[in-house]
């Protein structure tokens, strides 16, 4: 992921313009991450390393979604809807 797609993620999910490490900003830049190294490893079945690594983001992810899930729900809710997640 490039720098500028990365800025462009983190304006979208951002609740201000200083955030840059909130749940949903860290939750919308995994989301991305993974779904890239998804495409990577549909081209490249035996990576591996890559796998693994896709393994460890959406455990991640996941832990993130499941404290906002219990901080802020209606957050939470938006979230997933915006990124096309499933509950």
């Amino acid at each position: 992921m490039e720098l500028a797609e990365k800025a462009a993620v983190m304006v979208e999910h951002q609740k201000h313009e200083k955030d840059c490490g909130s749940t949903g900003v860290q939750v919308a830049i995994l989301s991305k991450r993974i779904n890239e190294l998804n495409e990577h490893l549909k081209a490249f079945p035996k990576d591996h390393a890559a796998r693994r690594g896709l393994l460890v983001m959406v455990g991640k992810r996941t832990r993130l979604l499941r404290y906002l899930g219990r901080t802020e729900p209606e957050a939470h809710q938006q979230l997933l809807q915006k990124l096309g997640l499933r509950k």
